[in-house]
């Protein structure tokens, strides 16, 4: 066979696959494939056709902007058609977006707009005399479907304009759902024992074709305005960040994250921050879009068959992934808890390469319905540990086995039970557990709790192997000497680890009692249980009833901490540290703190403080009766920013929120409010 009839045939079988795909994701809103997977087999469609432009068909997906219209809805035909844009994944692939803008145009773009692209379902509203009269999604790019009376019932899509309206505008924009409430819509379908829903984009492309537009409502959707389509009656705008600025004005929501740059340097800073940032939002993003920002300079360079020349989506690696689950195996943690997790077919995912996943406990595996054999939804958002999605059922392969939990820990031999009343399975082995030991120990070191730098996994595994540690006190009595004499120890090694350990001793009381691993007693807790006892001697001796007296500490807590404090072994613990020299109690505050000075406060730290930690940070706010979130939004009262503050800055600088230096935020801690407020 020849090379043309091999090319031929290979995008015949693409353009099926792309062709049913499209359908799932588009009209059923059903997808078997990640969009990372789809954009895969587009990118080999493209390149094949432009290396045999013979085997091009007019119904091939590159020549189509989005899909097909569902029938359950009228159709709508867009005044302008609303394309798709190309896509880059790297700095070189857009710098060769711009040279191609540059020999269009013959000069170089003068600014360009960059945007946070969301991950949702694109929409055109149309406004007549500044009242909304229709709403369509995007469809094909030329019909669309009439939506109009779903679209009405999100908060975020003003019926009406403000001020003086033009006679007849359509905007596009991107409808999404919230990450806080689809984990808010998850939590309600596992209360209900149905089938959680997989991603916020299908959730929301779902929920705007809902026939029932009380059921859209109920799902607390959003959306940001990203473009003019269509103008009638208003003032010349000469940018697309002036009609931004417009539309803005006229009370549509557009995303204070977008930004004017003056070059292709620019964009490149944009990405990065954005790649940073992505989990900073409480929405989900799937890349950047670029627009050269002159909208005379748009139109000279004017469309491909399915694309503007003129604007570039840059995409961000992908965060969901399909593989197969070839195996469920279980780790037993640091408080004995057994954590069932899958062992995968490596993918590449959210940047690196994952081969296990989570799967939580036993209910949530059998509630999601996965079993070995699967082909599943691989998610990996940030750095939180990789988790299985669900499965595709349309790929389950016969035979693929319901996987239990096992009777007895593979590690120890003990028995595995499920307390009553609780979701986790828990081993009996207690700290002869070789895997909960080795977790507690690391948990001891980390930089939530102890924070001694250079004893991770590694070191770990090699100081328990060979016998020099058996418990966590066991790691402030550890002669150098002895380290020496391992491989991969020199030195400088010793040294700093040295170092290390002997600054763990005198970490505040809130750390210790975070890195002793009891249950239910994070930092947050930690930090009130030390602020009240002062001391963890006063804490193992206060009774059940004075420990639910703190206020913060509920009976479930108070119990918790009165069984460990009850465990012998625990108790010769806390003796061994002590003797080790490690510090078990707080001194005395110098001076009172006002625990309401920052009442009604709300504060985001953001970058790097030299003056103290971002633990210390939030606890003297903490202190001081304020709150300490991890986004900015409109109810952030003021930003607190350090060294290198990241795209929170930019943010709170958009909403207008007050921004302190380090000095700022010190005379916030001793002033309170008035000190915002004198800004």
């Amino acid at each position: 066979m020849s090379a043309g009839a091999d090319a031929a045939n290979r995008a015949s079988e693409l353009r099926a696959q792309m062709q049913y795909h499209a359908h799932r994701y588009h009209v059923l809103d059903d997808p078997e494939i990640s969009d990372a997977e789809y954009d895969d087999l587009l990118r080999e469609l493209v390149a094949l056709e432009e290396a045999h432009p013979e085997v091009v068909t007019a119904d091939s997906p590159t020549r189509r902007v989005g899909g097909p219209v569902s029938d359950a809805f009228a159709p709508v035909t867009h005044r302008e058609r609303m394309f798709s844009l190309d896509n880059v994944v790297d700095e070189a692939e857009l710098r060769g977006w711009e040279d191609r803008l540059v020999r269009v145009l013959d000069r170089t773009p003068v600014g360009y707009a960059c945007e946070l692209k969301i991950d949702g379902l694109a929409m055109s509203l149309t406004y007549t005399d500044g009242v909304l009269t229709q709403a369509a999604t995007r469809g094909d790019g030329v019909t669309g479907e009439d939506v109009t009376a779903n679209a009405r019932t999100i908060e975020s899509v003003p019926l009406r304009l403000l001020r003086d309206a033009p006679a007849l505008m359509e905007v596009r924009g991107e409808i999404y759902m919230p990450r806080s409430a689809f984990d808010a819509l998850n939590a309600q379908q596992a209360e209900a024992g149905e089938r959680p829903y997989v991603n916020p984009r299908n959730t929301a492309a779902g929920s705007v074709r809902q026939k029932d537009p009380a059921v859209t409502a109920s799902r607390r959707l959003s959306m940001w305005v990203y473009q003019i389509g269509y103008l009638e009656g208003a003032p010349s705008l000469a940018t697309h960040t002036e009609q931004m600025a417009y539309v803005a004005g006229l009370g549509l929501p557009v995303n204070p994250a977008n930004r004017r740059v003056d070059d292709l340097d620019g964009v490149c800073a944009y990405v990065t921050e954005a790649l940073a940032g992505r989990h900073d939002h409480d929405y989900e993003i799937d890349g950047v879009v670029i627009k050269v920002d002159h909208l005379p300079a748009q139109r000279t360079a004017g469309f491909t068959a399915k694309s503007p020349r003129w604007a570039v989506a840059f995409k961000l690696p992908p965060e969901e992934k399909t593989t197969l689950l070839t195996d469920i195996a279980v780790n037993v943690g640091r408080t004995g808890a057994v954590t069932p997790y899958a062992v995968l077919e490596p993918v590449f995912v959210g940047g690196v390469t994952v081969t296990n996943a989570t799967l939580h406990n036993e209910r949530e595996a059998h509630r999601k319905d996965v079993r070995i054999g699967d082909t599943v939804v691989v998610r990996r958002a940030g750095d939180v540990i990789p988790e299985v999605v669900g499965p595709v059922p349309a790929r389950r392969r016969r035979g693929a086995k319901v996987w239990r939990m096992p009777e007895q820990c593979p590690f120890c031999g003990n028995p595995i039970i499920l307390p009553e009343g609780e979701a986790k399975h828990r081993c009996t082995g207690g700290y002869a557990c070789p895997s909960r030991l080795r977790e507690y120990l690391f948990h001891f070191a980390g930089r939530g709790a102890m924070d001694i730098e250079g004893l991770g996994y590694k070191t770990v595994d090699l100081l328990l192997s060979e016998r020099v540690i058996a418990d966590p006190a066991d790691i402030f009595t550890i002669d150098g000497d002895v380290l020496l004499g391992f491989e991969r120890f020199g030195e400088l090694s010793v040294s700093n680890l040295l170092t290390a350990i002997e600054a763990a001793k005198d970490r505040p009381l809130s750390r210790l009692l975070t890195a002793l691993g009891i249950r239910m007693v994070g930092g947050t807790v930690a930090r009130t249980l030390a602020r009240h006892f002062r001391s963890l001697d006063a804490i193992l001796d206060a009774t059940e009833d004075e420990l639910a007296a703190v206020d913060g500490i509920g009976p479930e807590i108070a119990r918790s901490v009165a069984e460990w404090a009850g465990d012998p072994d625990n108790r010769a613990l806390v003796a061994k540290l002590e003797v080790a020299g490690v510090r078990i109690a707080d001194p005395e505050p110098e001076e009172t703190v006002d625990s309401g000075l920052l009442a009604g406060v709300t504060l985001v730290i953001t970058g790097t403080l030299s003056s103290a930690s971002r633990d210390d940070a939030r606890a003297a706010v903490l202190a001081r009766g304020g709150k300490v979130t991890g986004s900015v939004s409109s109810k952030t009262s003021a930003l607190v920013a350090g060294e290198a503050p990241g795209s929170k800055l930019a943010k709170a600088e958009a909403l207008g929120i007050p921004v302190l230096d380090e000095a700022g935020f010190a005379r916030l801690l001793a002033e309170g409010p008035s000190a915002l407020e004198e800004r």
